[in-house]
């Protein structure tokens, strides 16, 4: 047997050795370790559970449950905010609709107040009206109107430029015009007026409610217009000597 044999066997021998005690030191120091970890009150008697090294369970399984809460909660969340937001959003509307509603009743109201106003002053304008008589101006423009209004109550026609036009050929607008020198006047009856109408004609087409004066301006236009529709259908129909 060589020296190296011997040599490599006693190494072994140690190494062995050596490990034995490196697992002795280990053991003690683990015991130590539990020892000085056990409260005072507890047991001082060790044991093999005492020194074993404690496991730890990890698991590699996703924590689903907490997950689904946390996103369910979210959900929750985004729809409660929903909620709120369209209660706002037709409390809103409700409150829009209602102030319209009230200004369109407030308008309808303003127009009926004025409609009850117009239709009262037209009620009394009619009732002024009707008690205060009609009154026309002493002139030319003044005897045309009234002849005008006496003329429709009676039916007959004629306008304000007919007859205008008439009195401007024949009298020049003097009611107190008379003819002397034509036909007429040379048979006894000359014409009168401001229409110029013979007293014959005055008397037969006389218009009830004028005076009886030929020489009268709405007594002699009513009564020539008068013998014009009978004759012409209206004075508006006259040019000239009639």
């Amino acid at each position: 047997m060589s020296k190296n044999f011997l040599a490599r066997g006693h190494i072994r021998a140690l190494n062995r050795h050596h490990k034995i005690v490196v697992a002795g030191v280990a053991a003690l120091g683990a015991t130590a370790i539990a020892f000085s970890a056990t409260p005072s009150n507890a047991s001082t008697t060790l044991t093999s559970e005492a020194a074993s090294t404690a496991q730890v369970a990890y698991s590699t399984e996703p924590i689903k449950d907490v997950k689904g809460t946390v996103t369910d909660q979210l959900a929750a969340s985004g729809v409660k905010t929903e909620q709120i937001a369209t209660k706002k959003q037709a409390a809103a509307d409700a409150a829009a609709k209602k102030k319209a509603d009230a200004a369109a009743a407030k308008e309808q109201a303003e127009k009926e107040r004025e409609a009850e106003e117009a239709a009262s002053r037209s009620a009394q304008r009619a009732e002024v009206d009707k008690a205060a008589p009609q009154t026309y101006g002493n002139n030319l423009d003044g005897w045309i109107r009234e002849s005008l209004d006496i003329m429709k109550k009676r039916g007959i026609p004629g306008s304000y430029e007919g007859i205008h036009r008439n009195i401007i050929r024949e009298s020049s607008g003097n009611p107190k015009a008379i003819n002397l020198w034509d036909i007429n006047a040379k048979n006894g009856i000359p014409s009168k007026g401001l229409l110029q109408v013979i007293p014959p004609t005055f008397a037969a087409y006389h218009v009830p409610g004028t005076s009886k004066d030929i020489y009268d301006p709405v007594a002699n236009i009513t009564a020539a217009c008068n013998y014009a529709a009978d004759r012409y259908g209206s004075m508006d129909n006259v040019y000239s000597a009639y």
